[in-house]
């Protein structure tokens, strides 16, 4: 008797979206309280713990599906899929909040990051401006690719670990 595999690829489209969902609840809500320009460490970590929970979930339940058999291959790939669609969603809520909701929301959180510098005088007023400049530069041409590169790096380690917790191979009889 043959069993089929279930498909990767449908488990990291459907994780992909719930963890892409979740991610824009938690941006829509920091945008709301008018915080989505916060270099809080507290926003990252909650992003985090957001992923590590879905991509386990995601694993557990692509386990299950498959008689309980699991490879660390099989979880990387799930790791790595699921966070390429959530980063693609991502991608699309930033494209949403700097375009439309929000059209100073790269100069805002750039001054936020060069405020810290400002404080410590290591840098003069020109220096900042020309630092400020060749930061919305960056933006325009990397940030977005930086986003869904960051998103598979973080899917793939998360998987791996996954993978590794979880993995259960098919008796030798």
């Amino acid at each position: 008797m043959e069993t089929s595999t279930p498909k990767i690829g449908k488990f990291s489209l459907n994780y992909g979206l719930i963890l892409g969902g979740l991610g824009v609840v938690f941006a829509l809500m920091l945008f709301m309280s008018d915080a989505h320009v916060s270099q809080s460490p507290v926003n990252s970590i909650i992003s985090i713990v957001m992923s590590i929970g879905v991509i386990f979930w995601g694993i557990l339940n692509f386990r299950k599906a498959n008689q309980g058999l699991l490879s660390v291959g099989q979880a990387v790939k799930l790791g790595a899929g699921i966070a390429l669609v959530s980063g693609i969603i991502s991608v699309i809520w930033l494209l949403l909040l700097t375009n439309v909701l929000d059209p100073e929301f790269k100069a805002k959180s750039i001054e936020v990051s060069l405020a810290a510098a400002a404080e410590q005088g290591t840098l003069t007023a020109e220096q900042l401006q020309q630092q400020k400049e060749m930061s919305l530069q960056y933006w325009e041409a990397f940030a977005y690719p930086s986003i869904l590169i960051g998103s598979i790096l973080i899917g793939l380690v998360i998987g791996l670990v996954g993978g590794l917790i979880f993995k259960k191979a098919a008796p030798d009889y």
